[in-house]
């Protein structure tokens, strides 16, 4: 006989399950958003925008990466919106069918040597398919583990959504490295189609997992006395404005420290260094390892001594993080450069991992998805576009030197230690007002 949960009625296994899910959902979503990212450095140039000059083709290239970027806050809000009115899960099944749909779609397009204009065109509508469904997943994910979880178990178990960014890369690494082996021509005829499509068989086991998990109880609480929000995102914006520009910020060193060292990192020691593509890529693929396991035990930790308290102390050792991983990786040893780039992961992406149980306390359960969903993605579209761009232009600027790199990440993560500290004070006097109120007179 299934065990219940006293509380809410549910399954005691849901919580596990809950958690899997969010784990298997946003690797598949991550997979796909990775292999796209790879896809646009390596191959789309040429195939879907191809010119004289190579430049223009990775321009052109990158910008359709970026389009995913901007796609996202409008899939945090519209499924945000679903999500508070309608039901998690729903939503989540939602966005992980387009975004299956969408990049087994890329796997399948034609070039601009065979469709012309036309080619490029479906390729931007399907990379924003792409960006609306990651937009509108995380916040689903999260909500998912964090709700299912009993209080003293939501911050470790929140934190397996999170879980999915390292993990996806790993897979889009591999699949990758599964058809460099190709000769030129069949990689660029259809080897590079194969990761795409096997992103179905993802879809299929991250459904099938999905279709094993129940409606978030604290959603089907506010449910069944009628308290949905009707307006989700405008009850948020009148009453918890600070609180979302407040996340926004928090989740700055986690975003923004994650495109700086996956993306400009790579550009910064091929260009500026000279050193091997092919080892930093090796030496990045050691790190994800890595920093799948430090979010793992991150989760498990933050949850003993406190998210407020471990937040603060993860953004304040990624302040100073940055400047062994520059001594480090000017050497260019590869023991070396994968211990200073592992010094930089380990403390953003405890921040990283923390954060989705974190501002899951700080947001009421009707509009909980519409919130964090708005606050994080935003963050991406600023933070995860900008960072890489702002990072080549100090490059630029400043040749050679590395420390106007270091304080811009250092920057970076000063940002959240401020955002973060505030969050905490007020979700400490938030609890404690909780507290008096329950204490008879």
């Amino acid at each position: 006989m299934t065990r219940l949960n006293a509380t809410t009625g549910t399954s005691a296994r849901q919580p596990a399950r809950a958690s899997l899910a969010a784990f298997v959902g946003t690797t598949i979503e991550w997979y796909d958003f990775y292999i796209y990212a790879t896809a646009s450095a390596l191959i789309f140039g040429k195939l879907f925008f191809p010119s004289h000059e190579p430049f223009y083709s990775t321009l052109a290239s990158f910008g359709t990466f970026a389009v995913g970027f901007f796609a996202r806050p409008f899939g945090g809000l519209v499924f945000g919106h679903l999500g508070d009115r309608i039901g998690r899960k729903k939503a989540l099944v939602a966005t992980l069918s387009i975004m299956g749909v969408g990049t087994v779609g890329i796997g399948f397009l034609p070039t601009y040597a065979s469709a012309g204009a036309l080619a490029p065109a479906l390729l931007v509508l399907l990379r924003v398919a792409q960006g609306i469904a990651i937009g509108g997943e995380w916040g689903g994910a999260v909500l998912m583990a964090g709700e299912h979880a009993p209080r003293e178990k939501r911050t470790f178990l929140a934190s397996f959504a999170q879980l999915g960014s390292p993990a996806g890369l790993i897979l889009a690494l591999l699949a990758f490295r599964s058809v460099a082996h190709l000769d030129k021509d069949a990689l660029f005829s259809w080897g590079w189609r194969l990761p795409f499509i096997a992103s179905a068989v993802l879809l299929v086991v991250g459904l099938l997992i999905r279709s094993g998990v129940g409606e978030s109880p604290e959603f089907e609480a506010i449910k069944t006395q009628r308290r949905t929000a009707a307006m989700p995102i405008v009850e948020v914006l009148r009453d918890s404005w600070r609180t979302v520009l407040l996340c926004l910020g928090a989740n700055v060193i986690g975003v923004a420290g994650a495109w700086f060292v996956n993306t400009f990192m790579l550009n910064y020691t091929t260009q500026t260094l000279g050193l091997d593509r092919g080892l930093i890529l090796d030496c990045l693929f050691v790190v994800a390892f890595i920093q799948l396991f430090t979010q793992l035990f991150s989760g498990w930790f933050a949850q003993r001594v406190g998210t407020g308290r471990f937040l603060v102390l993860a953004a304040a050792l990624a302040m100073i993080s940055p400047y062994p991983m520059f001594v480090l990786v000017s050497t260019g040893r590869p023991v070396a450069i994968v211990i200073g780039i592992a010094i930089a992961v380990m403390c953003m992406c405890s921040s990283y991992a923390v954060m989705a149980g974190f501002m899951t306390n700080a947001f009421p359960v009707r509009v909980r998805y519409s919130a964090i969903s708005i606050s994080y993605q935003c963050c991406a579209a600023l933070a995860g576009g900008l960072t890489p761009l702002v990072g080549t232009l100090l490059a630029h600027d400043y040749p050679g030197q590395w420390g106007p790199l270091a304080l811009f990440y250092s920057a970076l993560a000063a940002v959240s230690l401020v955002c973060i500290a505030v969050l905490q004070r007020k979700q400490s006097s938030s609890a404690q007002a909780e507290v008096s109120l329950a204490l008879p007179e």
